[in-house]
C-alpha cells in the first residue's frame, strides 16, 4: 500500500485527460540517450536517467559553472543510474569539479543519489529546508510496521480490511530503498533566492503541493525554466494527502502556486523532470487548474449522498484499482481533492466507526467556474 515512506514519481501516473493543454511546442526532435547528453542552451545540458516505474525516465540538468559543473537533481539510487553518471562525468567533466549539487525536492527520483554524488566529487547539496529535512526523515524512519497512525489513517479513507492487512504487510520505511544516504548538511536556498551559475543569475521560485517547498529554477537571461515536477507538459504531478499530515491541504497549495507560476514570461523554455522540454507555460498552467477545477465540480456532484474518499475514486479517475500501490497513490489525490472542497466550505465531514464520509454542505455542486474564480479572481 502506498505511504509517504515509499513517495516516487510513479505518482505522476494519475490520468490527466482532464488537464490538456492546447498551444505547446516541443523544440527538440530527439530525447537523449542513457548516458548521453543533449545542449539545449549555451552551458547547459539535458541528461535522461532510467526509473524503475511505469513513468521510466527522469530528466536531469547538468550546468557549467565557471571552472567546473553544478547538477540539478540526481535520479534514484539504482546500480544502473550510478553507472550513467560516471560515465557522463568522465567524459564530459573530467578533472573538473563538480561544485553544487541542486535538489528540487525530496522524492527519490530526484535526491536518490545526491549523498552518493556529494561524497564522489565533494560537492555540497543544495536545497530548500523542508524538503532537505523530509529526505532526512524520511530515510531514517524504518520499521517493521507501519505506525498506528498510519493505520488509522487508511481506515478513515475507507480501506476494509483486506486492504489494510496490505498496508500492515509492507511495514515501513521504504523511502530509505530509492536513496543514497542523505548528507548530514547541506546549504540551504530559499524562495526567491539570486543564485549565480556560469556568471548568469537564476532565481528560486518555490512551488507547493506536490512537495512542501519544491524548488525550481529561472533564468531570465536565457528564458529557460527548470520546473521539476511543478509543472509537466503531459502528465499532471501527483498532489495527495498522506498519512503523515493527515489533514493538509495540498492542492489548495498546489493551485495557488500554478497562478503563482503565471506571473513569468509566456514565452520561456520549460525544462521539466518529465516528458519533454516544452514552450507554452501559460497554457499548461490554464489547463492545469481548469482540469483540477472540473474535478472538482465532478467530485462534489457525487458527494450529494455521504461517501467514504474510497467511494470517489471511480468519479475521479473512471475505473478501479486492483494495484495496491495505484489504489493508495489514487486515495491519496482523491482525498487532496475533498480536503479543497472542505477547506472552501462546499463539503462537510462525519465520522462513522473510525470512517471519515464527505456530503455536500449545499443542494448544488460549485462550478467548474466558480471554483476557478477561487484561484484566479475576475478583475
Amino acid at each position: 500500500m502506498r505511504d509517504q515512506s515509499v513517495a516516487s514519481d510513479e505518482d505522476l501516473l494519475i490520468s490527466d485527460k482532464d488537464a490538456v493543454a492546447r498551444g505547446l511546442s516541443y523544440p527538440f526532435e530527439e530525447v537523449p540517450k542513457p548516458g548521453a547528453l543533449l545542449e539545449v542552451a549555451p552551458g547547459l545540458f539535458w541528461l535522461r536517467m532510467p526509473l524503475p516505474f511505469t513513468l521510466d525516465h527522469i530528466n536531469l540538468w547538468l550546468l557549467e559553472d565557471g571552472d567546473g559543473y553544478s547538477i540539478i537533481d540526481t535520479g534514484i539510487a539504482m546500480p544502473k543510474v550510478k553507472v550513467l553518471w560516471k560515465r557522463i562525468l568522465d567524459e564530459k567533466v573530467g578533472d573538473k569539479p563538480i561544485k553544487r549539487i541542486f535538489v528540487t525536492h525530496y522524492h527519490p527520483d530526484h535526491i536518490g543519489l545526491a549523498g552518493w554524488l556529494s561524497e564522489e566529487y565533494d560537492a555540497p547539496m543544495v536545497t530548500t529546508r523542508t524538503e532537505y529535512l523530509y529526505s532526512r526523515m524520511l530515510s531514517l524512519d524504518i520499521r517493521d510496521e507501519p505506525p498506528a497512525q498510519v493505520m488509522a489513517f487508511y481506515k478513515a479513507v475507507g480501506f476494509d480490511e483486506e486492504q489494510l492487512e496490505m498496508v500492515r504487510a509492507r511495514g515501513w520505511g521504504g523511502y530509505a530503498k530509492g536513496v543514497h544516504d542523505i548528507p548530514v548538511s547541506y546549504h540551504r536556498i530559499e524562495d526567491g533566492d539570486d543564485i549565480e551559475i556560469n556568471g548568469r543569475q537564476w532565481r528560486v521560485i518555490v512551488g507547493r503541493g506536490h512537495a512542501p517547498e519544491h524548488a525550481c529554477f529561472y533564468c531570465e537571461e536565457l528564458k529557460i525554466l527548470v520546473s521539476g515536477d511543478q509543472v509537466l507538459p503531459r502528465i499532471s504531478s501527483n498532489v495527495s494527502v498522506y498519512p503523515t499530515e493527515p489533514e493538509g491541504n495540498p492542492l489548495g497549495d498546489w493551485m495557488e502556486s500554478l497562478v503563482r507560476f503565471k506571473q513569468l514570461p509566456a514565452d520561456i523554455l520549460v525544462l521539466p523532470a518529465h516528458n519533454e522540454p516544452f514552450y507554452g507555460l501559460h497554457d499548461r498552467l490554464d489547463a492545469l487548474l481548469q482540469g483540477h477545477c472540473l474535478k472538482l465540480e465532478r467530485l462534489a456532484r457525487n458527494l450529494k449522498m455521504p461517501q467514504p474518499v474510497t467511494g470517489t475514486l471511480n468519479t475521479l479517475f473512471g475505473r478501479k484499482f486492483q494495484d495496491p500501490m495505484l489504489l493508495s497513490m489514487a486515495t491519496g489525490e482523491s482525498l487532496a481533492h475533498i480536503r479543497l472542497l472542505e477547506s472552501l466550505g462546499f463539503v462537510r465531514r462525519e465520522v462513522r466507526d473510525d470512517v471519515d464520509y464527505y456530503s455536500l454542505n449545499e443542494d448544488e455542486p460549485p462550478t467548474r467556474g466558480a471554483l476557478l474564480e477561487y484561484f484566479e479572481p475576475s478583475e
